[in-house]
């Protein structure tokens, strides 16, 4: 059985429609996840979830201990996470309720551990694309047949906040080429990709940030009320998706750390490869 991991984002604290459900709490060599994990199953799929901002909002995103996030999943047998989030749109067309299923990052953030390679592991993933391609093609169909405007590819911009951005910075964010801006797919994907978990995401719309100004500046009461909107579409998504998604994965994501890690086996000790690294690198030492 397949096991997929769903990371909810702003306004999806919990997911619908699983049975044989479980509560799990996990204390990781990261520290505790954002919060309990959520399992069951979806259909046919195992199912785990976790609301990356915790139970009722109550971490920022520059609280999130997102090592742990992705250490508790893959510990969970998570093989595939797909990651719900609420961002900005910084082109016209992307409009307020609208799906974006990114292709690209850029990572903005300033103060967050972004990797598990490190104290005595060195390893260099790749992140030229970023996400996976299989999962996310699943993403685009589920997204467009739930009746969803779905734009199937895009640049998110990943900034610290808790803040929203400047005009002058969303300005040069849409200069950059980026589509979208919010505060939580980074590090998130990278470590995905060095957990070797295929990551995608359902980017979900809720404002213009702040560079059009035919439009309100983004604020909280207004972000509130779309995401409420988008969080029912997101749960049809992804309810819709898990079925779609390949039982076996045959895309690269599976072995990302073939050759990526750097350091020679030699020269790790026993120590240090069971205290943090066993998990991810038990198959390569």
């Amino acid at each position: 059985m397949k096991t997929i991991g769903v990371i909810g984002g702003s306004g999806l604290y919990e997911m619908e429609g699983l049975s044989d459900v479980k509560t799990v709490s996990m204390e990781t060599p990261w520290g505790k996840p954002s919060s309990n994990l959520l399992t069951g199953t979806l259909g046919s799929v195992q199912m785990v979830f976790l609301p990356r901002h915790g139970t009722g909002h109550t971490v920022s995103p520059s609280e999130i201990n997102f090592r742990a996030n992705v250490y508790a999943m893959k510990a969970m047998g998570v093989e595939r996470i797909i990651s719900v989030s609420a961002v900005g749109s910084l082109k016209e067309e992307i409009e307020p309720g609208h799906i974006v299923i990114p292709d690209q990052f850029i990572d903005n953030t300033k103060r967050r551990p972004s990797t598990f390679f490190e104290g005595g592991i060195v390893a260099h993933v790749s992140m030229a694309d970023p996400v996976c391609s299989v999962l996310s093609g699943c993403l685009r169909k589920a997204s467009l047949g739930c009746g969803g405007t779905v734009h199937s590819e895009g640049t998110y911009v990943c900034i610290e906040g808790p803040q929203f951005s400047t005009r002058a910075e969303s300005h040069l964010y849409r200069e950059w080429g980026a589509d979208i801006i919010g505060m939580t797919a980074m590090p998130e994907a990278k470590l995905a990709r060095e957990a070797e978990i295929c990551y995608s995401v359902i980017a979900l719309c809720t404002d213009y940030d702040c560079w059009n100004e035919d439009h309100d500046d983004v604020t909280v009461s207004d972000i509130i009320e779309i995401m409420n909107k988008n969080v029912e579409t997101a749960k049809k998504v992804v309810a819709a998706v898990v079925d779609t998604i390949p039982e076996e994965r045959g895309c690269p994501c599976g072995g990302a750390l073939g050759h990526s890690i750097i350091t020679s086996s030699d020269c790790v000790t026993e120590e240090t490869k069971n205290n943090r690294f066993e998990l991810i690198v038990k198959k390569y030492m």
